[in-house]
Order: structure tokens, then C-alpha cells, then sequence
């Protein structure tokens, strides 16, 4: 056989494979998915362990290592309100293997910072709003020692400053939650920042601060262990998980609709099938039996977003919060 019929064969099989576009691809595409995930991922969680965030991130672990044959490794690195892990996980390599566990907070951040060295709406690619679950007005009952929510309103508008919450650090949804409360209750009380939510609900229990506006998924077994006291839930009706705890609208607040929320997202940059084969699995995982029942035991709904509307969720609560900050007179550091 000459050369000449070498090459036109070559053309041909060249001709052959391109005219069949997307098509003769899709099986190498399809396998490169499938590998997905070949080794241990990584997840950025931005707080201190023992927050709210870890009490989804770490179930979420458990069951994607079920699921996958794969390790979902944990990196909590906390820190200016959840900014320095979000600053990190942003930089890593968008191979699939790097994906960050953030919150409300994160939609915060932008009207609290001057400067971020990272954006989140453009770093980053939005994959699953995991879990949402309703904040929780909790206090230390020995140093409140209020019986429900009316006294403890009382209480608050007749000793102004006296009283202090924790939060996860400046900026978090904590840290807005109550300078919200304080605008719908003209109350003032004193905030105590911390590096996360674990070591400010540990001082709650012990006593070292007075009261937090926490997430409930973190507080929960705290408040059924009787080591803090919930006197309201936030939004407009009780939750199944605490049904003798009063909703804001109950109350005489029904625009104080604060939820806590955990998100999943990958660095920009991350290829669009892999991105699908994380969502995939992650969905599944929320949907399994045994994480439907950690949701529920902390009072969480997984809200079941596409990941387009989960960006225009992102986009929305960066504007709603961005209000709040304006509101509450804080200046941006």
C-alpha cells in the first residue's frame, strides 16, 4: 500500500470523526465523568469545628464516602467571618477535586469588607444549596433566666447594653441576625465576635455569653440537652424539631424571617461535566434516608434549587443583606 493511500485514509477517518461532532465524543466524555471521583476531595469549610457548618458538612462526608468509594475530607480553616477559607478555597485548582462549604455569611461578606481578594459570584461557580434552616434566639438560662419570649423582650429594652451575644465573627449571619433583631425591637445588646460558631456556642453553654441568634442545625442538640434555652424561632411558623418554641411572627415579629443556610460551590474554572457528576452525587446524598434524618433532627430543609436558580438566590440575598449592614450603620473594615 503507497503512502498516498496511507494518507487519504487518514483524511477519511479524520472527515469520519469530526462530521460526527458532539457525538463521537460523548462516549470519552461520558467516561471521563464516570471517573470522577478517582481519588479522595477535598471540602473547605470556613469556621472553626463545631458550627452549624459542620454539623451538615461532616454527615454530608460520611454519606459521600458511602456513596463514592471516595473520602469527602474535611479542611476547616475559620477566620474573619468565613472570608480566609472562602480566599482559599477560591485559589484552588478547579480539577473537581477542591470544593468549598460556605453559608449566609459569604453573601454577607461583600457589604462587610472593604476588600475581598476574592468574589464570590465570580470565582466561583454556585452547585447546591444544601441545607436551610431557621435561626434561633438561644440564651444561657442561669444568666437569662426569662421564661419565654415577652419577659426576655422586657428585659432586653430595660437594661440596654448589659446583655451580649456571641457569633461566628463580624459579618456572619449571627452577627446580622442580631443587629436585625435590634432594628425590628429597638433593643441594643452588646456583640461578642468569635472565630466560629463552635467556640462562641461553647462560651454560651458555659456561660462566658449571654445569649446567641444561631442557626438552629448547630444549636439543636444543645437546646434538647437543656444546656440552652430557645425562646424563638425565626420566620413566620414553628418548626417541627422544637414545636413548643414560638415562630417571630407569633410574637409581633413576622418580618423577621433570618434563615441560616449552607451552599456548595467549586472554583471557577471547574469543567462543566464534572461540576454535574458534584451535583449529582450530592443530591443523592441529601436525598438518602440517613441524611434526611440528620436534616430533619436539626430542624433543616434541603430547599431543592437548580444550580441557575441557586446563583439568583446568591445574587438576591447578597442584595437583601447589603441593606441590613446599610441599616444597622456599620462601617466596613
Amino acid at each position: 500500500m503507497d503512502s498516498n493511500s496511507l494518507t487519504r485514509r487518514g483524511v477519511l477517518r479524520v472527515a469520519a470523526l469530526a462530521g460526527t461532532g458532539i457525538t463521537g465524543l460523548a462516549p470519552w466524555l461520558a467516561n471521563a465523568q464516570a471517573r470522577w471521583p478517582a481519588k479522595p476531595v477535598n471540602m473547605v469549610v470556613p469556621f472553626a469545628a463545631g458550627g452549624g457548618t459542620d454539623a451538615f458538612g461532616r454527615p454530608l462526608s460520611a454519606q459521600f464516602a458511602k456513596q463514592t468509594g471516595q473520602n469527602l475530607v474535611i479542611e476547616n480553616r475559620g477566620g474573619a467571618g468565613g472570608t480566609l477559607g472562602a480566599s482559599l478555597a477560591a485559589k484552588a485548582a478547579p480539577d473537581g477535586y477542591n470544593i468549598f462549604m460556605g453559608a449566609v455569611h459569604h453573601t454577607i461578606a461583600p457589604s462587610m469588607y472593604r476588600k475581598l481578594d476574592y468574589d464570590l459570584e465570580k470565582d466561583f461557580v454556585p452547585l447546591v444549596l444544601a441545607a436551610s434552616v431557621p435561626q434561633v434566639i438561644v440564651v444561657n438560662p442561669k444568666n437569662i433566666t426569662s421564661p419565654d419570649f415577652k419577659s426576655f423582650l422586657e428585659l432586653m429594652r430595660k437594661s440596654p447594653g448589659r446583655y451580649n451575644y456571641g457569633s461566628a465573627g463580624a459579618g456572619t449571619s449571627h452577627h446580622m441576625a442580631g443587629e436585625l433583631f435590634k432594628q425590628q425591637t429597638k433593643t441594643f445588646i452588646t456583640h461578642i465576635p468569635y472565630t466560629g460558631a463552635g467556640p462562641a456556642l461553647r462560651d454560651l453553654v458555659g456561660g462566658q455569653v449571654d445569649m446567641m441568634f444561631d442557626g438552629l442545625g448547630s444549636s439543636a442538640a444543645h437546646i434538647k440537652g437543656g444546656r440552652i434555652k430557645a425562646l424563638m424561632v425565626s420566620g413566620k411558623t414553628r418548626n417541627p424539631s422544637l414545636p413548643d418554641v414560638p415562630c417571630a411572627a407569633e410574637v409581633g415579629l413576622p418580618d423577621y424571617t433570618v434563615t441560616t443556610w449552607y451552599g456548595l460551590w467549586a472554583p471557577k474554572g471547574t469543567a462543566a461535566d464534572v461540576q454535574a457528576r458534584i451535583i449529582e452525587e450530592m443530591r443523592k446524598a441529601i436525598a438518602s434516608d440517613e441524611l434526611k434524618a440528620v436534616w430533619a433532627s436539626q430542624g433543616a430543609e434541603f430547599p431543592n434549587l437548580s444550580q441557575q436558580q441557586f446563583g439568583s438566590f446568591i445574587n438576591a440575598e447578597i442584595k437583601r443583606w447589603a441593606q441590613v449592614v446599610k441599616t444597622s450603620g456599620i462601617t466596613p473594615d
